[in-house]
């Protein structure tokens, strides 16, 4: 019994990685929601070729203090609705 109670201890204790990104807001028209895009590079394994591709992230913006074009750093969270699962950051 002693040792269940230290391992949740345990687990308690470990932080949870949550995913952060930067991006450029696209859209501001929804309340206190952004559309925000993401530009990676990746790589094409066999000719080693770079590539650029784009995704658009639903952000919870609770202050509504982005606008279009304004630069966005963001992190994983719970779902708030059925498409967003991220939440701005504030400096």
């Amino acid at each position: 019994m002693g040792n269940q109670n230290e391992t949740t201890k345990q687990m308690a204790k470990r932080q949870i990685i949550k995913r952060k990104f930067n991006g450029v807001v696209v859209s501001d028209k929804m309340d206190k929601t952004r559309v925000v895009n993401v530009e990676s590079v990746k790589i094409y394994p066999k000719y080693e070729k770079r590539y650029k591709t784009n995704k658009t992230f639903k952000v919870h913006d609770e202050k509504n203090q982005y606008k279009v074009g304004d630069k966005v750093q963001f992190v994983e969270c719970r779902p708030l609705s059925k498409d967003k699962r991220w939440r701005a950051l504030y400096n």
